[in-house]
This record gives structure tokens, C-alpha cells and sequence, in this order.
């Protein structure tokens, strides 16, 4: 309870900081002789057709983007005086420019009663928007902000965030298919003691649970026809899993002890009809308990001839198991690799958060930190493919994304259309 305490108030002391240090800038909007600081606080005007209002005397945009069953593109409706001013009389030109100082440029057609844009507006939709129109030989420019999914933090609050970054690049998805089974005895470690010579059991030193080296004596028989007595010694190191010997008995042959080195365990995974196609000997599998134990990594070293009553054949891994986690009986889960795959792009799967219905990661460039929107392929527990949405060579969050994603929520720059 103390440490996760300790952990909100961090985040609270951090973002106290971050408003310190102008984090979470609103958008504004500006005309040429406006004032920034003022038009940040009010909500652009809108038009008739859901759009944002740009006004320079009876000069009058309204700017919208349109995207309804087609990619997003910017469309213009131009009055004058609050006439209708018609299209071809107006030259039109936007600039936008992105985090990075990256620069759409956005030339215009007339198309029915409006202006058509020639790009398509791709997400984020955040950047410096310029607007230059000419119109009957005068000329209007504006500027405004318009940014989303976007905030500020510096170089120190990014450090006491715990804040990680990568570069994107190619990467490797591992195809794997998961199984379930249980952990078992390595046959081949495991052993059975019995008599020699039949006699009655003298003495048994050791009991089920104890642990025995090599050569350590178990027991001592005396033998029934020639009446000496002789000694039982623990053919390998392990652990004591079976006694079937009490002093006063006759040993008739049987089994007296089982002792099991655990050192090395099989676990044997059901490989079910859908999928025993895919797994052959020689891939590699991660082993995991049900209990969250640690994961340990082999490879399958046998399919099993002879399918079971539930029609799964087993896979068997041999998993050194010198440090103990695993116990015969166990449950596990194994993640048995059946195909890499090498893609051009890959990023961390703990960077990625949810930002409106996108999956996204968070560039960075300098001290500001941006949404961008995923298109997604093949993945795998710690990478996914990206198929779009994100440049080679971005430098984007790994971990901590969360508290990006907070704040953007908390600076509340919307989605313009």
C-alpha cells in the first residue's frame, strides 16, 4: 500500500512540474494582426457546414475537413459581406506544418459551390495551419494551431516520468502457437532400487522426501541364503520418491526405493489435430507454471506416435530445471515458436495506448511528444508489425506511454474536422 502511495504521489509531483514547465499547450487561432494568447482560450467558430470560421473584415473561409467514406481532404466555402463568393474567384492556398517541420503543401479546385483540396490530410491531424487567399486583389492570410494527441515535457520531467524511447526499425515477429500440459519426471533420470539378492531387510536409512547423493547407503539386506548381510547404495543423486522397505521385511523381489533427479523435467504439451501439423522436433518453446512461475526456455525433442483419449499428441521439452521452479505435476503453458518472421517495421507492444479509436505510440522529436497512428500486422508477446502510420528511424516511447497519454487527455486539444 506504501509503495503504490509513494507511486501516485510521484505522478502528482510530476505533473505539478509539467504545468510549471508548460506542458499541455491549447491550439489557437490567429489572423494576421489577431492575438494568439487570446484566441487560444475561445472555441473556434463554426459554419453551416461543421467547419471552422476564418474572418478578415467581411472577408470570410469556412474550412472544414471531409472525410465521410473517403479519405480526409480539406473543403472550402468562401462570402463576402455574407454573400457567396463563387469559387473560381478565389485563389487558395494552406500550408501545414507538422511536428519536425515537416511541410503539406495544399493547392485547391473548384468543385461544384466549394474548393476541393488536393492532398489528403493524414492523421494526426495536428499542425500549423497557413492559410493564404486572394481575392479580387487583395490577399487574407491566417494562422492558427491546430494541434492533437501532442504535449510538451522537458527534459527532466521525461526523467523523473521514467520515460524510455527507441528508435523504430525492422524487427522479428515470432509466430507461436500455445499449449497446455504438465510437467513430468525425466525418465531418463530417474531410477528404481531393489534387492539383489532377496533376504530380509535389515535396516533403512533414508525416507520418502530426502534428498541423497550417489553412493549414499539406503539400506542394508541380509541376504536369505547366504545369511550375510550386504548394502543398498542410491545409484545417482536426487530425491527420494518412493520407499517400499521397512526393517523385518523380505524384499520378494520387488521395488524398494525410487529416486528422482529433478535437476532435468519433461514437460509434455498436448499438441491437439489443428495444430499437430506445425510443431516438429527442434523448435523452440518458453515454458511457463500456472502460478506465474519463472519462464524457462528448450526445445521440443519429441512428438509422440500415439495420440491420447482427447486425440492430442504430446510434446515433450527436456527443461533444465537446476534451480527447482518446476515440480512434477505441475501445470504449464508453453509458447512453442513455429516460424520468425523478419518485417520492416516493428515496434514495442508496451509502448502502445489507445488514442480516440487508433492504436498508437507516441514519437518524440526534441521535448515534444505526438500521437502516431498505427496500421497493424503481425505480432507476437513483445513486438508488432507496423504496417503504417510511422516512419523508419522515429524515435517513439516504450515505456511509461501512459503518462503521455494522461496528460494529452488532460490538455483536452480536440479532433478538428
Amino acid at each position: 500500500m506504501k509503495t503504490f502511495q509513494k507511486k501516485i504521489g510521484l505522478i502528482a509531483l510530476v505533473f505539478g512540474l509539467m504545468a510549471c514547465d508548460g506542458v499541455g499547450q491549447h491550439s489557437g487561432e490567429q489572423a494576421s494582426s489577431g492575438h494568439h494568447e487570446e484566441a487560444a482560450e475561445a472555441e473556434p467558430a463554426k459554419g453551416q457546414h461543421g467547419g471552422r470560421l476564418l474572418r478578415d473584415g467581411d472577408f470570410e473561409l469556412e474550412l472544414a475537413i471531409f472525410e465521410t467514406g473517403m479519405p480526409p481532404e480539406f473543403r472550402v466555402w468562401v462570402t463576402d459581406a455574407g454573400s457567396p463568393v463563387s469559387p473560381e474567384d478565389v485563389k487558395l492556398h494552406i500550408t501545414l506544418t507538422r511536428l519536425g517541420e515537416v511541410k503539406d503543401e495544399i493547392a485547391f479546385t473548384q468543385q461544384d459551390d466549394f474548393l476541393r483540396g488536393d492532398t489528403v490530410i493524414y492523421e494526426p491531424h495536428s499542425f500549423v495551419v497557413t492559410i493564404e487567399a486572394q481575392h479580387r486583389n487583395n490577399t487574407h492570410r491566417w494562422q492558427y494551431d491546430n494541434f492533437e494527441g501532442r504535449t510538451r515535457i522537458g527534459a527532466e520531467v521525461a526523467e523523473a516520468f521514467g520515460l524510455e524511447t527507441e528508435i523504430a526499425g525492422s524487427g522479428i515477429i515470432k509466430e507461436t502457437i500455445t499449449a497446455y500440459g504438465r510437467i513430468v519426471p525425466d525418465a531418463e533420470k530417474v531410477r528404481a532400487v531393489s534387492a539383489r539378492f532377496d533376504g530380509v531387510i535389515d535396516s533403512v536409512l533414508v525416507s520418502v522426501g530426502d534428498r541423497v547423493k550417489k553412493g549414499q547407503v539406503l539400506a542394508s539386506v541380509e541376504s536369505n541364503e547366504s545369511l550375510r548381510r550386504y548394502t543398498l547404495f542410491a545409484p545417482i543423486n536426487g530425491l527420494v520418491t518412493e520407499r517400499a522397505a521397512n526393517p523385518g521385511e523380505q524384499t520378494n523381489g520387488r521395488r524398494l526405493f525410487t529416486i528422482m533427479d529433478a535437476s532435468s523435467v519433461w514437460a509434455e504439451l498436448a499438441i491437439f489435430p489443428s495444430d499437430r501439423g506445425r510443431v516438429r522436433p527442434g523448435m523452440p518453446v518458453t515454458i511457463e507454471g500456472a502460478g506465474g512461475e519463472a519462464k524457462h526456455e528448450g526445445l521440443v525433442s519429441l512428438l509422440n506416435a500415439v495420440a491420447q483419449s482427447n486425440q492430442s499428441v504430446l510434446a515433450r521439452v527436456v527443461l533444465d530445471n537446476t534451480d527447482g521452479t518446476f515440480v512434477p505435476g505441475m501445470y504449464v503453458t508453453g509458447d512453442i515458436g513455429i516460424a520468425e518472421h523478419h518485417v520492416p517495421l516493428a515496434v514495442k507492444r508496451d509502448g502502445l495506448q489507445r488514442f480516440r479509436d487508433f492504436t498508437v505510440v507516441y514519437a518524440q522529436i526534441g521535448e515534444e511528444y505526438e500521437v502516431r497512428m498505427l496500421e497493424l500486422g503481425r505480432q507476437d508477446g513483445e513486438w508488432i508489425e507496423v504496417l503504417g502510420g510511422l516512419e523508419s528511424g522515429t524515435r517513439y516511447v516504450t515505456s511509461n506511454s501512459y503518462l503521455i497519454k494522461a496528460d494529452v487527455e488532460k490538455s483536452g486539444a480536440s479532433h478538428d474536422h
